[in-house]
């Protein structure tokens, strides 16, 4: 099965996501005390309701912090965040989040470990289970619903994951560097499974990685950090026909977009080195 034969076409997209607002939002930890490290400066993001969104930037830049915070898990020192028109004061609920540990619990096979979802949420299980089911087949997954995290590969656990994030249609997606521990060939294969998912229903994706090439790939709008305290430099809207083609550095627009970030990490001093070469520069 394709990426284009999962995602169905643009026909069947249906809009499940709602909007995120982070407004002025600043963090800074141990605020109370002699040594304290602001951590976020700022930072003003507003998404729309069904769009994919990346944060890139450097390590420590705050951007796992930013996630937490947007899930309610981490309370924020100044400014104010909504999702789905409601101030975030407590963890939200309608949310998947994704994690780079896959954090499967080891004693529970993979539809088990998918259908906690409804133990913890008190859903109907019959309707997590079928919901999983109809997921595990269009990851092509079905062989594996029954075996145990130690018998699948790092992908396939990912791929379980992403299941159990997906399977009570969350209006909101939260991801921070699913895919970071992944080799490059079953990144690639991810990052696919997961565009295609994401067109079926279009909940709003907020996805944290360290990849400008992952970011490209997948995102409608990217925003670019600082380092700490980290800051919004740039947003970048990325117009890229979906589905995104298998390799998409044979694109120059693609290459286009990686240089325009790269070109702010190396001002930032980032990344650094005498005339380093770009992806590919586009004559405009």
């Amino acid at each position: 099965m394709t990426t284009a034969q999962l995602a169905d076409g643009p026909e069947s997209y249906v809009m499940s996501g709602v909007p995120i607002r982070i407004d002025r939002v600043t963090k800074t930890f141990g605020e109370d005390g002699d040594n304290p490290f602001e951590a976020l400066k700022e930072i003003n993001i507003d998404i729309e309701p069904g769009e994919f969104v990346s944060v890139v930037g450097p390590s420590g830049c705050g951007k796992s912090t930013l996630m937490l915070m947007v899930a309610g898990l981490l309370s924020r020192s100044s400014g104010n965040i909504l999702v789905g028109g409601n101030s975030v004061t407590k963890p939200i609920t309608d949310v998947g989040i994704a994690f780079q540990d896959h954090l499967l619990l080891e004693f529970r096979n993979a539809m088990a470990n998918v259908t906690l979802q409804a133990d913890i949420r008190k859903l109907p299980k019959k309707k997590i289970e079928a919901r999983a089911k109809e997921l595990f087949e269009l990851l092509r997954l079905t062989h594996a619903m029954e075996k145990y995290p130690r018998q699948l590969s790092g992908g396939m656990r990912q791929r379980v994951s992403l299941v159990r994030t997906l399977v009570h249609d969350p209006s909101v997606i939260l991801m921070d560097e699913p895919f970071g521990a992944l080799d490059a060939l079953t990144r690639l294969q991810v990052r696919m499974d997961l565009e295609a998912l994401w067109l079926r229903r279009r909940p709003t994706v907020l996805f944290i990685t360290h990849s400008v090439e992952e970011a490209v790939g997948l995102s409608d709008r990217i925003f670019v950090m600082s380092p700490s305290p980290g800051r919004v430099v740039d947003e970048i809207k990325v117009n890229l026909p979906r589905p995104r083609p298998i390799v998409l550095g044979d694109a120059p627009e693609f290459a286009a977009y990686v240089d325009k970030i790269l070109d702010h990490f190396e001002k930032m001093g980032v990344i650094h080195g005498a005339n380093v070469p770009k992806v590919r520069k586009v004559e405009s």
